[in-house]
């Protein structure tokens, strides 16, 4: 049975920005969604992922993914409840991942949607550690980065969804962790919230000096999700033969700057005098490996091994202002818009264990 139509509220690109996103790049809007029809089903949203790749999604540009056309819906990953349904496999009440954009309500037929089970609590670790997030961070860094024991593992935006679960992985495998980090709030739960060896503030004056003092014996593995002056200052300490999963290059996201250096002939020479090895990878590179890493790290929570911080900002209307920041670093943790509930920012799981 056909329940009524309901004014949806929607978050759309209205301007393709012209380097970092400002407001008016985006435009709320309330529109009818008409009730479901044979085989589909009306998906509420509880909670909204924002994540560094949108941005690439607001320019009209070649990549890995089409752009976000005008006048349609940001992209982006939510949670939702099932509100209404005529599908065979889903009932009202029903929790899943979907693709639905930035968006309070959307219509289903049902593919691409995801239930979530009793291993995703709370539900926002869906979006989150045991996510998409959480799978590139193991996903590239177990199968480019491999680290082994002893071997010094280095990650940047280290107190983020991706970079803090890289590092708390490597201290599973026996490697040295190091988190690179913006500012001394975040450098503190690097180190002593997730049990890294050592956090490195990248505004601190002396950042190159720290790094290199952190890292005695060089780096075996990067694992690049920043880019710019982060990558230029990591580029000399990397060791013969070291690893490099890239999975993001936030710091040019916004464009490179008018004038900027050009160091693509140093970057060059130190591969090949170095023999490094750089690989870019989306993380559905490694689909099939997701059961696994649902099974892993979902123990690895539960027995205290890892831990996770996520940002919680309420109301669909702040998500523009909220995206602009993440892509600023203002963010500290997972970042989410709750469309209903009240912000929270928290840390989540018993204390850091050290591993070896």
């Amino acid at each position: 049975m056909n329940a009524s139509p309901v004014q949806a509220r929607r978050v759309v690109l209205a301007a393709r920005p012209d380097g970092r996103p400002r407001l008016p790049d985006f435009r709320l809007e309330e529109v009818p969604l008409r009730a479901p029809g044979d085989g589909e089903l009306m998906l509420r949203t509880r909670y909204l992922s924002l994540d560094p790749y949108m941005r690439g999604r607001m320019d009209d540009r070649k990549s890995y993914s089409p752009p976000t056309p005008l006048g349609d819906a940001m992209e982006g990953e939510v949670i939702a409840d099932v509100m209404q349904s005529n599908h065979p496999d889903y009932h009202p009440g029903d929790l899943v991942l979907a693709r639905a954009g930035w968006v309070t309500h959307a219509l289903s037929d049902g593919t691409r949607l995801t239930k979530l089970d009793s291993r995703f609590t709370p539900v926002t670790t869906a979006l989150g550690v045991l996510g998409m997030p959480g799978f590139t961070a193991y996903a590239g860094l177990l199968n480019i980065g491999r680290p082994q024991p002893g071997e010094t593992v280095v990650v940047a935006a280290a107190s983020g969804p991706v970079g803090s679960l890289v590092g708390q992985i490597a201290r599973i495998k026996g490697a040295r962790a190091v988190g690179i980090a913006g500012g001394s709030e975040k450098c503190a739960f690097v180190r002593d919230g997730l049990g890294f060896d050592a956090a490195i503030d990248h505004r601190a004056p002396d950042f190159v000096d720290r790094l290199a003092a952190a890292c005695p014996d060089g780096i075996d593995v990067y694992f690049e999700n920043v880019g710019g002056a982060i990558w230029q200052a990591v580029l000399p300490r990397l060791n013969t033969h070291a690893r490099v999963p890239v999975c993001g290059l936030i710091a040019q996201y916004n464009g490179p700057g008018a004038g900027g250096p050009d160091f693509l002939a140093t970057t060059m020479r130190e591969i090949l005098s170095r023999r490094l090895t750089l690989t870019g990878f989306i993380n559905y590179d490694f689909a099939k490996q997701r059961p696994a890493f649902l099974d892993e790290v979902s123990g690895w929570i539960a027995d205290g091994r890892v831990r996770y911080r996520e940002e919680i900002v309420t109301g669909l209307e702040n998500a523009p202002e909220a995206f602009i920041g993440l892509l600023e670093g203002r963010n500290f943790g997972k970042l989410l818009i709750d469309l209903a509930a009240e912000p929270v920012s928290s840390l989540h799981g018993p204390g850091p264990n050290d591993v070896s």
